[in-house]
């Protein structure tokens, strides 16, 4: 990329560095484990709580394209990212990257407590030590990034109660599970992109996708289970367990559509639309019902 392009950089481009959208998620599902704590009202932590989970997705979403740039060049999902566009410069990114890391790093030790700050090291750690280098060489990279992607509870969770008792490590295994329906049916969408730059998931592996279906079904059952344990356990009510029965078993429904070889492709689709509409919902119902029913 030539210095002028990087000079012409915008704030738009550099907002796009930080993939928002999914740093979004890191940011809400950090407050998710927060409020399912049922601390004190306390807005100074939630804003701290909420910057600093920012901060650290998007120091790791630059980090990240910055590691894959030559790869994201290659495919077409990808190609018009900031660095392979030509937009940013890989060492803007890099140091961009680094600053928003340890910003977080600061602010959520200071401001939030010390075990919050060390999730928030283990999301950017394994994130880009292990997630990232994996899906070069591991066929169960969906899965590492699947343990990044499901710590940011642990962070609200541990802001709010400076530990984690079990309703928290819930909300982990929420998380864990959702996003192996939810990439699979991404991977096997774009499965012809991560072909090209010799990426080995499982949706590239596996030519006819019965494997990557399978393991979205399993995966989707266990989330379905997991997402029952906060009834089960008299952690939350009835309502929301029979709630959570219900959104679960549309989505389980989808994963079983993905298992049939003539609709693979639109079952994808659909298994991926509903994994968007699965999170928020079962997470805000367990959230309304810790709140307002007042559950121990």
């Amino acid at each position: 990329m030539s210095d002028a392009g990087a000079a012409h950089a915008r704030f738009g481009d550099y907002l796009e560095l930080t993939k928002p959208r999914l740093s979004l998620l890191s940011v809400m599902t950090a407050l998710v484990g927060y409020f399912s704590a049922r601390p004190a009202f306390d807005p100074l932590r939630i804003g701290l709580l909420a910057l600093g989970t920012s901060l650290a997705a998007g120091g790791v979403a630059s980090l990240n394209q910055w590691m894959e740039g030559e790869t994201d060049a290659r495919m077409s999902r990808t190609a018009l990212r900031p660095i392979p566009a030509g937009k940013i410069a890989g060492g803007s990114a890099f140091v961009l990257g680094w600053l928003m890391c340890i910003a977080a790093l600061m602010l959520v030790f200071t401001g939030v407590g010390k075990l919050a700050a060390l999730f928030t090291l283990l999301t950017i750690a394994f994130y880009l030590g292990w997630y990232t280098p994996a899906k070069r060489s591991s066929r169960w990279s969906t899965e590492i990034g699947a343990i990044a992607g499901a710590i940011p509870p642990l962070i609200g969770w541990s802001a709010a109660e400076g530990t984690v008792s079990a309703l928290g490590w819930i909300l982990f295994g929420i998380l864990f599970f959702w996003q192996i329906p939810h990439f699979m049916a991404i991977a096997w969408t774009y499965r012809r992109d991560y072909s090209a730059v010799n990426f080995p998931m499982l949706p590239v592996r596996d030519v006819s996708g019965g494997k990557a279906a399978g393991w979205s079904f399993i995966a989707t059952g266990a989330l379905v289970a997991v997402s029952l344990l906060p009834a089960v356990l008299g952690l939350a009510s009835a309502w929301y367990g029979a709630a959570a029965l219900a959104v679960g078993a549309g989505f389980l429904w989808q994963a079983a559509a993905f298992l049939r070889p003539a609709n693979r492709d639109a079952g994808a689709r659909r298994l991926f639309l509903c994994s968007l509409a699965y999170l928020p919902l079962v997470l805000g119902l367990l959230v309304a019902d810790r709140l307002l029913l007042n559950r121990p």
